[in-house]
């Protein structure tokens, strides 16, 4: 059986509805209907502080005025929902209880005002400012003791110092040396997932072939292979368009030049 071709178009509601993001909804809209398959909207309202339902009611009034009209999503439902970020923290607390048991993620309890001090001289003494992976040797006890003590903790994923690359299908291929970034955030609790990893967990679970994006989400796109890989799932292709610039030559953005 032919792989049927699933896009997503997954807006923020942190800001009403703008052109590049409907630029970007409209590829994989038409992607979609060109090769027979699914369109989804997803609405990824992970950041509570800024998400609104007043936003997310523009942009799927948006939506429907451009006659985006998608197959699965809210209002609509689907085999594969909730569409709502907001609604899964389940789902992405057990990938995440499933990283740190294999050992592919830890606690981190590093106070925030020495990681900014560490950085800080990292970048006076020109070097690169990343994690310096001080909790990555904590076992699980001592981990759970500090839990038990109300100890903040984000969670971080151990990024392995190696290069990764992709094949985009709009610039070709692209490289990142991971031993740069440092173990990255994936989560600043087990219910409060951030984005890299979030996103990851739903387009597995959504059965997402085809990731179509702004330009400004490579630098996301090797930290989410990372965690693809050490999940075990298959990677999505990948397809970064160009921006859409204001007159001032800056990024449009849902609080900028909207």
């Amino acid at each position: 059986m032919p792989q049927v071709i699933r896009t997503r178009f997954a807006p923020s509601p942190t800001g009403f509805l703008h052109i590049g993001s409907v630029r970007t909804a409209l590829y994989n809209y038409l992607f979609a209907k060109k090769n027979n398959g699914i369109f989804v909207l997803r609405i990824e309202d992970t950041d509570q502080e800024r998400s609104t339902k007043e936003y997310e009611a523009d942009i799927l009034a948006g939506m429907k005025w451009l006659g985006l009209d998608w197959d699965e999503g809210p209002e609509k439902g689907g085999e594969y929902g909730p569409y709502r970020q907001s609604e899964r923290k389940g789902i992405y607390r057990r990938y995440l209880e499933k990283l740190i048991d294999e050992g592919y993620a830890y606690y981190c309890f590093c106070d925030k005002k020495e990681l900014e001090a560490k950085k800080n001289y990292q970048i006076s003494q020109g070097m690169v400012a990343k994690y310096d992976g001080k909790c990555a040797g904590l076992n699980k006890e001592q981990a759970a003791e500090k839990i038990s003590q109300g100890i903040p903790y984000v969670i971080r994923f151990r990024v392995p110092e190696e290069k990764i690359s992709f094949e985009d299908l709009i610039r070709g291929k692209v490289e990142f040396d991971c031993s740069l970034f440092g173990d990255m955030v994936i989560a600043t609790s087990l219910d409060s997932p951030l984005y890299n990893f979030a996103v990851v967990i739903d387009d597995y679970e959504m059965k997402i072939t085809h990731v179509i994006r702004g330009e400004d989400h490579i630098p996301n796109t090797p930290k989410q292979i990372l965690i693809q890989r050490a999940l075990g799932f298959p990677r999505t292709e990948f397809a970064h368009m160009p921006m859409i610039l204001g007159p001032d030559k800056s990024k449009l953005s849902k609080r900028h030049n909207a």
